[in-house]
């Protein structure tokens, strides 16, 4: 499987531009902590961008990513790309095995998170978006309200990763595509 068969699929299946840079965020955070633990970069590049893919078009909130995984798996997705769509959510069944599958868990909400935490700062700076300012607005159940902080807390924990080196991780590894997801470095 190759980026540019996994970008046909996201571009024919999220149309909204949140979802498309949500993917893009996912992605980069994958890529990061492929290199950092001697993974594959791009498959852990596609899991990341084809995760929730099919938010827009699921029948139902409860059908994702299981309705999407028919869909990768009809477009010739490997089974350890769909194994860590469906394993991102927790109501599948699918148990996080693999590191892959972890990061993927722990990437998830967390980029949105930070992306949501940097758009609020005066100068929407990722430089300016420190893990303490993450952590206060963890505390405002009113911001970011839909992002689930348990899955945050369980994420990191999961990946087995102390949960301020992973925030100060994502925010590092969301600079280079800022410009990308209306952000500024």
């Amino acid at each position: 499987m190759d980026r540019e068969t996994a970008l046909k699929v996201v571009e024919e299946h999220a149309k909204s531009d949140s979802l498309r840079k949500h993917l893009a965020a996912v992605e980069e955070c994958m890529r990061a902590y492929a290199r950092k633990e001697g993974e594959d970069e791009e498959l852990w590049g596609i899991a990341g961008l084809v995760h929730d893919f099919d938010w827009e078009v699921c029948p139902t909130p409860e059908s994702h990513p299981t309705f999407g995984a028919e869909i990768l798996r009809s477009n010739g997705f490997s089974e350890p790309i769909v194994r860590a769509v469906l394993s991102h959510g927790n109501h599948t069944g699918v148990a996080r095995e693999t590191l892959m599958e972890k990061a993927l868990f722990a990437c998830d909400e967390l980029s949105g998170f930070v992306t949501a935490v940097a758009l609020v700062r005066p100068t929407k700076s990722l430089s300016e978006t420190s893990v303490r300012s993450v952590r206060r607005k963890f505390k405002d159940k009113r911001f970011a309200a839909s992002v689930s902080r348990e899955d945050i807390y369980a994420g990191a924990e999961e990946l087995g990763v102390d949960l301020d080196e992973h925030i100060q991780f994502i925010i590092d590894a969301l600079k280079p595509i800022a410009p990308r997801l209306g952000l500024a470095q």
